[in-house]
């Protein structure tokens, strides 16, 4: 129903719910969000994503931080290139019996690397579980499933980590030599290249102001791909030197407690929230109804019809108060889960979403009530993020259940560069994953599009 204002009190007039703070499901308020009739949060100012200079800033931000991963990078890449040099020796010699005494050392310098290497991803991002120390001696860790995936990660970081790390040192270096050329060109050399690529000298101001161009273009390279070819240089690292299944049971106990321990903080996060939503929403509601009854009550005698306005008030206050308490259960397990199960509920979300957005639910059985419970909060933040900062056209959810697992996606086309520090309810999307022994990853490169990809148990 619409809200209608009365005169002269600047509250709503009696049967209308009125727009009020909504509290998002990964625990963030969206204080100009309105409570739609199905109490779903419904956007006011969706289309109004971040200005120009907020988009630019992340942008900028993003592209220095995969630069960093990127020299980083290059220097374990170079150090593994002469790790590889010294194994290739050893396994050469080692036919006249010179490399069977050095093959400890060499082993011992690889595990050495590859432990530097989990420490740097470490600093960029999630963190990277060691594996039980691996065998030094040849016969051992030719059988070794660690070493081997150790050897595997050494060649690709030693040759396409290289690479990319040459060009995350290169490419700044050229935006800046030639962005800067025009300032300085007349004091170069004569025969100075006017280009970082090495075409000839510049002879004019003209050719000079292409240099200049091209230092442009150099740069726009830079903000566009380096996020990407910062994750691409990490991911061999990140799948090959993590523990495998066969880890000791040590390494399982440590990972389950740190997911325990983010559970419990989730769980007190909500909690805090839905203490908050209840102390400033529907309490001051109720209060308000308490005061009003009592002004009316005290007035119905003498004043009949300012008591008649203060009754509709209370009314009024009354429905906001039903209408934010919907919210908050809503938010705490939605019914509309048991009632038509997860493809409907995720309908709903979409249908309600300020952004055109698809579903695709393929889940053959149900899942636990409390996965299903954490996949709606998921979508319901990811689509909220969608409406409030991507600036996107459409997206699109596609859920799929398999091998006992339930498997999420959730994409649009909007501008990326989605930072999970940014205060956009990532973080509390990440945790409630984890609780349930998930995973979760995202890839928001500048420019877009945006992928959040939930991996989580059925049966949890």
């Amino acid at each position: 129903m619409p809200t209608h204002q009365h005169p002269g009190t600047g509250k709503p007039r009696a049967g209308t719910a009125a727009p009020a703070a909504t509290v998002a499901p990964g625990g963030t308020v969206a204080p100009d969000a309105a409570v739609a009739p199905d109490g779903t949060a419904a956007p006011a100012d969706a289309a109004r994503g971040p200005g120009p200079k907020e988009t630019a800033a992340r942008t900028a931000s993003a592209a220095l931080s995969a630069l960093g991963q990127l020299i980083g990078g290059f220097g374990t890449a170079f150090l593994a290139v002469a790790v590889l040099l010294l194994l290739a020796v050893t396994a050469v010699t080692g036919v006249v019996g010179v490399g069977l005494l050095a093959a400890p050392a060499a082993l011992r310098a690889l595990h050495a690397l590859a432990g530097r290497e989990r420490d740097r991803l470490g600093r960029w991002g999630p963190a990277i579980a060691a594996p039980e120390p691996p065998p030094t001696r040849p016969r051992s860790a030719l059988a070794d499933p660690t070493t081997r995936r150790e050897l595997r990660w050494l060649v690709r970081h030693a040759t396409l980590g290289l690479l990319l790390g040459l060009l995350g040192v290169l490419l700044p270096v050229m935006a800046v030599r030639d962005t800067t050329f025009p300032l300085w060109w007349r004091l170069a050399p004569a025969d100075a290249n006017s280009t970082s690529v090495g075409f000839g000298p510049a002879q004019s101001w003209a050719e000079a102001i292409s240099v200049g161009l091209l230092g442009l273009a150099w740069t726009a390279i830079v903000l566009g791909l380096a996020p990407g070819m910062a994750r691409l240089q990490a991911r061999p690292g990140r799948r090959l030197l993590t523990a495998g299944p066969d880890a000791d049971l040590s390494l399982r106990v440590a990972e389950l407690t740190a997911t325990r321990a983010a559970a419990l903080d989730a769980h007190a996060t909500e909690l805090r929230r839905i203490e908050r939503s209840l102390h400033d929403g529907a309490q001051n509601r109720l209060v308000s109804v308490t005061v009003l009854l009592g002004a009316a009550r005290r007035m119905v005698a003498r004043d009949p019809a300012g008591a008649e306005e203060l009754l509709e008030r209370a009314q009024s206050a009354a429905e906001q108060a039903l209408a934010e308490l919907r919210t908050v259960s809503r938010s705490i397990l939605p019914p509309v889960l048991a009632d038509r199960g997860l493809a409907g509920a995720l309908s709903g979300l979409a249908a309600h979403c300020a952004v055109p957005c698809r579903t695709d639910v393929d889940v053959p059985a149900r899942c636990a009530a409390s996965v299903e419970a954490t996949a709606y909060f998921v979508v319901a933040e990811a689509l909220t993020n969608i409406a409030k900062h991507s600036g996107a056209r459409q997206a699109a959810v596609t859920v799929r259940g398999e091998g006992g697992r339930l498997l999420l996606r959730v994409t649009d086309d909007g501008r990326g560069g989605a930072d999970e520090n940014g205060g956009s309810g990532l973080t509390g999307i990440r945790r409630r994953v984890a609780a349930h022994d998930g995973t979760l990853s995202l890839s928001s490169p500048p420019g877009g599009p945006t992928t959040l990809e939930v991996n989580l148990p059925c049966g949890s």
